[in-house]
């Protein structure tokens, strides 16, 4: 308006030139999509294309969908992107299209600082003559033939190019495109770094996981029980071999308390040492299980440290000696009874010839002195005790004998039979009910059938002594790993305290005259022991006291000769 003067002026003037480029960009917009509805519509979502870049974390993909995208959208008859190393001195072809499969190409030239690193891209107008370059150089960009090389940063560090050819058309692109790719090449650039870093990720996180199954296979494997607990005292880890030992699967007693898993005893041992640095060991502890066994355990406790040393709680690693303790024991025993049973076959060989001698000469003064009943009483008495000792002897040969007996196929059944037949009356006589439970199928063993009634006919008159006025007897066999016989009583038990000497020779806790039962010698063990051991067996005792006797015998199997 004339009125507004100068003013005015310059305020449409203003005004004029903010809204011009605008428009014209407005008017350009849409004489775009009218004449170049395709093209436009390809290089607008370009741009959000390349935006969307960083979603797609796997880098061959995202380069496939990339290269595809760039073809549809450009036209172009070829494009290769080219992947640099970690310090981008050396670049590899990663994807491409149409170019036919190319290896052995020296692509230092990406690599090396250029002139037209300003300009923002490579370009070869005739990829066929290149002056400047190098022979490897006009080699691989001959083969290529493209004449685009468009850089890729991440970081202010070039990461990949991507090349183009000509249009299908046979034309160079438009500078439009060229700007168009530049602005894309920082998009791309960024993906490409995300998908690498994604890719070293996912490498990491596969050998950690990896690493981490590694570890827990080990403490899974092996023998021993592993227990870790934090310092709140409650139990984080619990391996396979815990479960055996504590018979307490691992979901009952992880994040639970130490004290409402484990056995006062051992809690207050553990707190004992908790409270002291280093490693601390408890020797053959015994450890009282849910199920009501006793284990006995070696035990260390060492402190859980992290890599920068903190403590984060406690590593409990239980060992259980229970069956190498057993295994002790009998070796000692074995070895025990190995050395008084040479003593005791050179005693019983030096004192049965007297002990004749003695009872020779009783027996003929006892017929010449009939008619006198003093001395004939007498007489009678030293015969009863010279018998007596003789049978010692006897029993001390037996137990000392470990070879001759000569073996062959038993039943086990028959034997057990014969003896309970053979002691039929006694049981009867001292009210004791017998019950037998034999396996029918029960298979043969290699033995002495003589030598194996002995063992029975100890074991049922033991038992038959340990209940003086009346009860059970239990006989029963079983067919597994082993051929085992069980005999079992409800007799008065053995203490524990008697429990490790049951079998050395002379030792007895019938040490008084009961009615019906007989002063004991102490061998009747001992020579079943060794016989047990002649016949490669073994034999093993369970008692309390006022609970009875269990006795369990186990002997291998016959192994058949196998025919090929």
């Amino acid at each position: 308006m004339p009125s507004s003067g100068p003013y005015g002026l310059i305020v449409a003037v203003v005004v004029t030139a903010l809204l011009f480029d605008p428009v014209r960009k407005w008017i350009q917009e849409k004489l775009d999509r009218f004449f170049f509805r395709t093209g436009y519509d390809y290089r607008r979502t370009l741009i959000e294309f390349g935006r969307e870049l960083s979603s797609e974390t796997d880098l061959d993909k995202m380069l496939s969908s990339l290269v595809d995208r760039l073809a549809r959208t450009l036209l172009v008859d070829r494009i290769a992107i080219f992947l640099g190393n970690n310090d981008s001195s050396r670049f590899e072809l990663a994807k491409s299209f149409g170019i036919a499969h190319v290896t052995g190409l020296d692509l230092s030239f990406l690599a090396k600082p250029r002139i037209e690193d300003a300009a923002g891209h490579i370009f070869f107008e005739n990829t066929h003559q290149l002056p400047r370059e190098n022979a490897a150089a006009q080699e691989a960009i001959g083969r290529l033939d493209l004449n685009y090389y468009i850089p890729c940063h991440a970081r202010q560090k070039t990461i990949a190019f991507l090349g183009l050819g000509k249009t299908m058309q046979g034309d160079f692109l438009s500078s439009e495109d060229v700007e168009l790719l530049e602005a894309l090449a920082g998009y791309i650039g960024i993906a490409i770094q995300n998908g690498r870093l994604y890719a070293s990720l996912e490498q990491k996180v596969s050998e950690y996981e990896r690493l981490k199954d590694f570890n827990e296979n080990i403490v899974e494997s092996i023998n021993v029980g592993v227990m870790a607990v934090d310092l709140q005292d409650r139990i984080e880890s619990w391996n396979s071999q815990m479960e055996v030992m504590y018979a307490q699967p691992r979901w009952q007693v992880v994040g639970r308390s130490l004290s409402e898993v484990f056995p006062a005893a051992f809690v207050e041992e553990f707190y004992r040492v908790r409270q002291n640095p280093g490693i601390h060991n408890l020797y053959k502890f015994r450890l009282a299980t849910p199920t009501g066994e006793s284990r006995i355990v070696n035990v260390a406790m060492a402190p859980l440290v992290t890599r920068k040393f903190n403590v984060v709680g406690r590593l409990v690693i239980m060992d259980d000696i229970t069956e190498r303790i057993e295994l002790e024991v009998q070796l000692t025993q074995a070895d025990k009874l190995s050395s008084i049973g040479l003593l005791a076959a050179g005693v019983a060989h030096e004192v049965n010839t007297p002990l004749a001698v003695i009872s020779s000469y009783t027996q003929m003064l006892a017929k010449q002195l009939q008619s006198d009943p003093q001395k004939a009483g007498l007489l009678e008495k030293i015969t009863k005790q010279t018998f007596r000792a003789s049978e010692i002897v006897n029993n001390l040969l037996n137990f000392s004998r470990t070879t001759g007996a000569e073996l062959t196929e038993v039943s086990l059944n028959k034997v057990i039979a014969d003896t309970l037949a053979l002691l039929d009356h006694q049981f009867k006589v001292a009210h004791i009910q017998v019950q037998p439970d034999l396996c029918e199928d029960l298979p043969l063993i290699q033995g002495n059938a003589g030598r194996l009634q002995q063992v029975f006919l100890n074991l049922f008159l033991n038992a038959k002594d340990a209940m003086a006025g009346g009860g059970v007897l239990n006989v029963a066999t079983l067919n597994g790993e082993f051929v085992s016989v069980r005999v079992s009583d409800t007799g008065s038990g053995i203490a524990q305290e008697h429990i490790q000497r049951i079998y050395d020779p002379f030792f007895t806790t019938k040490t008084s005259l009961v009615e019906g039962q007989n002063r004991g010698t102490g061998l009747g063990l001992s020579v079943t022991y060794g016989i047990i051991q002649e016949h490669a067996g073994n034999i093993r005792v369970e008692s309390r006291p006022g609970e009875g006797t269990t006795f369990t015998l186990d002997f291998p199997l016959i192994r058949k000769a196998v025919h090929v």
